[in-house]
């Protein structure tokens, strides 16, 4: 069993490529769900639909969010009766969102509703919210505090983030199928989603760090920063802002004494003792996903990566 934290488009990329070079049954995607909102009365899990679309093959190949080939009638009516419509949802992903909501009414869990999904959508993998509990994450920038969603899509990440707070973290408790995947894992890979509102939450859930230690399995991350940059998203921005360096050696501080080792793009080559300096293992390569042939090599490399690793 392989075992993969991930959140947003980068972490689904590698968890797309994880699903592809893996026995399809023997990986565990466990996601981040801090992101979730209300909108319209629906309940919107955007980094579990996320990862649940590519690895579906569904995901829209051009914004990495959203299905392919959606059409938007249903939110031009919504505009046209009055709505803000700067959340786009569109109508096959509408359908997602109506039969969570309802699921959740009815009394299922998140973990329960997400696990019909993938069974309906032929998943052969396990995809995991990291908890059943509601967790918000709230942005505190120089113009006020923004539930994520807010700061992120409706002001386009433009703001600078001073703090980060979990609200309802505290009630939030490893399931049963999180800690039963853990304790199987055969190596666990930190997806290269953003460290502080991606994987931050994961590993925020009690009992998560502890799991993670228990496992015994090798622990690694791939780096969401190369050349001081995120690739897509505010993560650069976000870590400077909190205080981090914007850099591979960065987020290998946030992950020390966590992971045993980590991945960084060529472009970070002359970090890597400065990073082993931290007791960390370190694999150079080409950490780019452009495609899915990249997606499906740096997967490979990554697995292969964590045997050496092994404890």
């Amino acid at each position: 069993m392989i075992v993969a934290l991930a959140g947003g488009v980068g972490g689904a990329k590698l968890a797309q490529g994880l699903y592809r070079v893996l026995p399809p049954d023997t990986l565990t995607v466990i996601v981040n769900t801090a992101d979730d909102f209300e909108l319209w009365g629906l309940h919107i899990s955007p980094d579990l639909d996320t990862v649940m679309y590519t690895l579906a093959g569904l995901a829209n190949p051009v914004t990495g969010w959203g299905v392919v080939d959606e059409s938007w009638q249903a939110l031009a009516m919504l505009r046209r009766y009055g709505y803000e419509t700067w959340f786009q949802i569109g109508d096959r992903d509408l359908a997602t969102h109506v039969a969570r909501s309802d699921w959740l009414r009815q009394g299922a869990s998140l973990t329960e509703v997400t696990q019909r999904f993938t069974r309906a959508l032929g998943l052969r993998a396990q995809l995991l919210p990291m908890c059943d509990a509601p967790v918000r994450t709230l942005v505190d920038t120089p113009a006020g505090r923004f539930e994520f969603q807010e700061y992120f899509v409706r002001r386009q990440h433009r703001d600078a983030v001073r703090g980060i707070e979990l609200r309802g973290i505290e009630q939030a408790q490893l399931t049963s199928p999180v800690r039963a995947a853990l304790a199987a894992a055969q190596a666990v890979v930190i997806c290269p989603s953003n460290p502080i509102v991606s994987i931050g939450p994961i590993l925020a859930v009690s009992g998560m760090r502890a799991a993670l230690h228990q496992t015994g399995a090798p622990v690694v991350a791939v780096s969401p920063i190369v050349g001081g940059k995120a690739l897509r998203g505010p993560a650069d921005r976000m870590l400077a802002g909190l205080g981090h360096e914007p850099s591979a050696l960065g987020v290998a501080r946030i992950y020390a004494g966590l992971i045993d080792g980590l991945v960084i793009d060529q472009a970070d080559a002359e970090q890597r003792a400065a990073i082993e300096a931290l007791g960390l293992r370190v694999l150079v390569t080409d950490a780019v996903m452009r495609d899915e042939e990249d997606r499906r090599r740096l997967a490979e490399e990554t697995l292969a990566f964590a045997r050496e690793c092994a404890r």
